[in-house]
């Protein structure tokens, strides 16, 4: 398994800094017990409505669910641990586990679902759209692209491979349209767009403000459709999260460009202003921007971070659904941090010199990967030969910037 190489690699066991009680998003004593507070009705699911956790005396830790387990191990400086003893556990349930509810997410272009689980995990679904191997039209703009279920399935992946770990796991789900979403769902809003198609195929659309209509229904076949299930991260509520203007975010518009277009020097005044002009922050961002060449993901507006940890930690890598929609093109400008700044760091580009090589190839470790996800394969093989013309790309502009 080059995979399994990869990760015993000594450059993907560098230790983290100690965790102490501050670096941890939540501080829990292993002896104290908790128990999930329900209504006792299906009401509760709302979207809106956070369910708290409290200290009954009920459970103890080594009971708690995958979900649980996983917003508690959150700290500092990842999201998740290299050798994460709960992924199997978690990435199985986001495929099997027994969906109660589905409501949908309020805000956002496009359609996406709230899905509760028995055990009172969450995660975010979001439908197929196209398949594998419809390219995104060349004469499509960027925000006007379709999200891609596959797209953020691989963007996990590859967010691991990378070793940054800073997006929530995702796996792929085949879901029954009728019996997962249909009959269950509490959402008045989203029941009325359900319908059955010429074909008899059962349809929905919900409702959001692009590509919700009759016309970009989303159909099963007759009733079953694919879908990406990522674990949702702690409600707001329980841990706050700050969200950022990306400072190389595109203009939104069909001929304006953006600053950061029209300056070469544009770097400077970013490296001046906070929360750039210290730490590791404008560091982390550069790792996004590798993250989103290599997918060629050019919607990359805002991030996030968890406001516990303030400038001090890492990047949260959401909504990648607007990846892997080309493979026969590669978006120089979605690299113009790298180049415009001449800064990566060392340990990034140490392991992006090492996934350019024969035995740890970036395009089989994602295959790798991806073949285990129940809706394998993930990516048509043009993407994944993509990874690699993408990486050489990515190590010739950190080159270019050594020579000058």
């Amino acid at each position: 398994s080059k995979l399994a190489a990869l990760f015993e690699h000594p450059l993907y066991n560098i230790p983290v800094p100690e965790v102490t009680e501050k670096d941890k998003l939540f501080v829990v004593n292993p002896l104290e017990k908790f128990s999930l507070r329900s209504s006792g009705s299906d009401e509760w699911v709302s979207s809106s409505k956070a369910e708290t956790l409290l200290p009954t005396g009920k459970t103890a830790y080594d009971t708690y669910p995958a979900w649980l387990k996983f917003h508690i191990g959150i700290n500092r400086y990842e999201l998740y641990p290299r050798r994460d003893p709960l992924m199997p556990t978690l990435l199985r349930d986001l495929a099997t586990q027994r969906i109660v509810s589905s409501v949908q997410k309020s805000g956002g272009t496009q359609l996406k679902l709230i899905m509760t689980f028995p055990n009172y995990g969450q995660a975010l679904f979001k439908p197929m759209k196209q398949t594998r191997d419809q390219e995104t039209p060349a004469d499509f703009f960027y925000f006007s692209d379709f999200e891609r279920h596959n797209a953020e399935i691989a963007a996990f992946h590859l967010d691991r491979i990378l070793d940054f770990r800073r997006i929530p796991p995702v796996s792929g789900r085949l879901v029954n349209i009728t019996k997962e979403i249909w009959d269950i769902t509490t959402d008045k809003k989203l029941a009325k767009t359900f319908f059955i198609s010429p074909a008899g195929n059962v349809c929905f659309y919900g409702e959001c403000s692009y590509y919700c209509s009759t016309e970009h229904a989303l159909c099963g076949k007759p009733d079953q459709l694919e879908g990406s299930m990522a674990a949702l991260l702690p409600d707001k509520t329980l841990a706050k999260r700050r969200s950022w203007r990306s400072p190389w975010r595109r203009s939104y518009h069909k001929s304006k460009k953006a600053e950061w277009e029209l300056n070469p020097n544009y770097c400077t005044q970013v490296r001046e202003t906070p929360p750039y002009n210290r730490g590791h922050r404008l560091l982390d961002l550069i790792d996004m921007t590798v993250l989103d060449f290599l997918m060629g993901n050019m919607d990359r507006h805002h991030y996030e971070t968890f406001e516990k940890f303030g400038n001090d930690t890492f990047l949260l890598h959401l909504d990648n659904g607007r990846g892997f929609g080309t493979h026969s093109r590669d978006e120089l400008s979605i690299l113009a941090p790298l180049q415009q700044c001449c800064s990566i760091k060392r340990s990034t580009y140490l392991r992006l010199q090492l996934l350019a090589t024969q035995p740890y190839r970036l395009s089989d470790v994602m295959r790798e990967a991806l073949a285990a996800d129940p809706l394998a394969p993930i990516l048509a093989e043009p993407h994944l030969r993509a990874l690699d013309r993408r990486l050489s790309k990515v190590l010739a502009a950190v080159g270019h910037c050594l020579a000058r």
